[in-house]
């Protein structure tokens, strides 16, 4: 083993009840001053997680931000638009019961009526995933297409119009249910 020379360091007098030349004693209550500035660290972290959440998804309100508007308006049962027929909207039927081919001939009566978005070439038909529904319903992806989705009620004379971004490849997206009765 090595040894070295001795120093001033090496020899400490006995009342001194210090053991490192470099070290003080600890202070009472610095424990909860390191506590504190993680806690507040951790609430920083937070809130600013919560704010890029409310942001980018847009499905979270924060309960201090009453007074502004989330991202995606709260669906309305209230009429705010006058019914509008807009013959070129893209119009998706879907068939939400167990009648064979109600989602053609429903398109093919809204094209009569004059909605040209219904046809084949520019919107779609489809059976729904769910074939027992029991309400019609039309959402609609766009505040602004609201008329037309009214007016398409009107038309097929049964439903009630969402505003929804479950269905965002068409703008208007007819759900047909059981209490849709076919004419004729």
């Amino acid at each position: 083993m090595a040894t070295y020379q001795k120093d001033r360091f090496d020899s400490v007098p006995d009342d001194l009840l210090r053991t490192g030349a470099h070290r003080a004693p600890a202070r009472k209550g610095r424990g909860w001053i390191a506590f504190a500035w993680a806690a507040l660290a951790t609430g920083v972290l937070v809130a600013a997680g919560l704010f890029a959440l409310s942001v980018v998804n847009g499905t979270f309100t924060l309960p201090f931000s009453a007074g502004q508007e989330s991202a995606s308006p709260a669906p309305s049962s209230d009429p705010t638009a006058d019914p509008v027929l807009d013959p070129d909207i893209p119009i998706t039927i879907l068939n939400g019961t167990q009648t064979q081919g109600l989602a053609n001939q429903v398109g093919d009566l809204l094209v009569a009526q004059g909605w040209n978005g219904a046809s084949s070439e520019i919107g779609s038909r489809a059976n729904a995933a769910q074939r027992d529904l029991e309400k019609t319903v039309v959402y609609y992806s766009d505040p602004a297409n609201e008329g037309a989705a009214r007016a398409l009620v009107l038309s097929l004379k049964v439903g009630e119009i969402k505003l929804s971004d479950v269905y965002t490849t068409s703008p208007l997206t007819v759900v047909l249910g059981s209490d849709y009765v076919p004419a004729g």
